[in-house]
C-alpha cells in the first residue's frame, strides 16, 4: 500500500507499507501470508475474481490484534498513519474525524478487493502533465487525487476518500475555457474582491450554459423538422472543437498573464500547509466538491484552480474559506497507462459509481 506522507508535509515523498506477500513453491504451489497487523506474517488467501480484480482475505485476523485493546491499536495507527500521539490533536472535530477513519479502515482486516485504476492519458495541449498528486484536506489530513484532462475540462478524482466524500468522487473540477486574472497582491489579501471576481465568472458559466441548452434545443427541433433525415450528425466535430477552445483559452490566459506572478492567499483563508508557493503561472474558476458525513448532500461550490509550477496547484474553496495544496506523485507505476481514451473514461465511470 502507498500512503501519503504525514500531514501536512505534502511535498514529502510516498510511504510504503506491504499488506501481503505470495511464496511460491515447489511443483506449482504457493502460499499468502497476511501482512497486517504487529505479530508477524501470518496465514492469508487470495482470490481472482474476474480480470482486473481480486480479494485478499487474512485467516487468522486474531494477529492484527493488540494486547492493550482497541485503544492502543488506535494509538499505534494514529501514529504510523498521522505521525501524531492523541495529545498533540486538539481540535475536537479533527479527533471525531481521525477517529470515524481508524473505524471504517481497520474493521476490513485486511480483507480487500482490489480493482486496477489506469493513470490518465495525456496530450500536449494539456495544462501539465495529468497524473497523481497528495493534496491537503483540512482535518482530513492528506488525500490522493487523479488529475486528468478532458477538452475544455480538467478533472480531480478522488483515489482515497474521507467520511464526506468517497474515493472515486469528482473532488474538484476546473473550467480552463474561463480563467481567471488575479488583482495585485494588495487587494488579493481582501478575500471579498476574490470572492466578488469569482462569483461574476460563475454567473457568466452560468448564462452560457443556458445559452448552450437553448441553442441545442432549437437545433434538435430544426433536425426532428427537416425533412432530409440524412443531415450530418453534429457530435463529430463538436469534441474536437471544445479541446482546441480550452488549448486557446489556456493559451490566451498564459500569453496575458506574465510568466509567473506574486500569489498569497486572502486573509481568513486556512491552509493546513503555510509553506505553499508565493507565485503562480495561472489561474481559472473551478468548482469543488463539498458534503456532510456519509456523502450527505453533495453540492458543487465555486472556486480558484492555482496553477504553481510543472507539479503543484492549488484550490480555493470560497465556501469552505479554505486552501487546498496539491503537489505530483512522483512514484513510477509500471504498465499503468489506460490502452485507451475509452478505457480511462470508462474506468473513471466505474469506480465514481462503486462509490456511490
Amino acid at each position: 500500500m502507498y500512503l501519503p506522507p504525514h500531514d501536512p508535509h505534502v511535498d514529502d515523498p510516498m510511504r510504503f507499507k506491504p499488506l501481503f506477500r505470495i511464496h511460491l513453491m515447489e511443483r506449482k504451489c504457493a502460499t499468502v501470508e497476511c501482512m497486517y497487523g504487529h505479530k508477524g506474517p501470518h496465514n492469508g488467501h487470495i482470490q481472482i475474481v474476474k480480470k482486473d480484480e481480486f480479494s485478499t482475505k487474512c485467516n487468522q485476523t486474531d494477529h492484527h490484534r493488540m494486547s492493550g485493546g482497541r485503544q492502543e491499536e488506535f494509538r499505534t495507527w494514529l501514529r504510523e498513519e498521522w505521525g501524531r500521539t492523541l495529545e498533540d490533536i486538539f481540535h475536537e472535530h479533527m479527533q471525531e474525524l481521525i477517529l470515524m477513519k481508524f473505524i471504517y479502515t481497520s474493521q476490513y482486516d485486511n480483507c480487500l478487493t482490489y480493482r486496477r485504476i489506469y493513470l490518465p492519458p495525456s496530450s500536449p495541449d494539456d495544462l501539465i502533465k495529468p497524473g497523481l498528486f497528495k493534496g491537503t484536506y483540512g482535518s482530513h489530513g492528506l488525500e490522493i487525487v487523479m488529475l486528468s484532462f478532458h477538452g475544455r475540462k480538467a478533472k480531480g478524482t478522488k483515489i482515497t476518500g474521507d467520511p464526506n466524500i468517497p474515493a472515486g468522487q469528482q473532488t474538484v473540477e476546473i473550467d480552463l475555457a474561463h480563467p481567471l486574472r488575479l488583482p495585485d497582491i494588495e487587494n488579493l489579501r481582501d478575500f471579498s474582491e476574490l470572492s466578488r471576481i469569482v462569483l461574476e465568472v460563475q454567473e457568466q458559466v452560468r448564462r452560457e450554459e443556458q445559452e448552450e441548452e437553448q441553442r441545442q434545443e432549437g437545433e434538435d427541433r430544426s433536425q426532428q423538422a427537416a425533412s432530409q433525415p440524412a443531415a450530418q450528425p453534429l457530435g463529430g466535430g463538436e469534441g474536437a472543437e471544445g479541446e482546441e477552445t480550452a488549448a486557446g483559452a489556456q493559451g490566451a490566459a498564459q500569453d496575458q498573464a506574465p510568466a509567473s506572478q506574486p500569489f498569497v492567499l486572502p486573509m481568513g483563508v486556512i491552509s493546513r500547509n503555510e509553506d505553499y508557493p508565493r507565485t503562480c503561472r495561472v489561474c481559472f474558476y473551478g468548482t469543488g466538491l463539498i458534503a456532510g458525513h456519509g456523502f450527505t448532500s453533495p453540492e458543487r461550490t465555486p472556486g480558484v484552480f492555482v496553477l504553481f509550477d510543472d507539479d503543484r496547484f492549488g484550490f480555493i474553496w470560497l465556501e469552505l474559506k479554505s486552501f487546498s495544496l496539491y503537489s505530483r506523485i512522483k512514484v513510477s507505476f509500471q504498465n499503468a497507462e489506460a490502452p485507451s481514451r475509452e478505457a480511462f473514461d470508462e474506468m473513471l465511470k466505474n469506480i465514481q459509481s462503486l462509490a456511490t
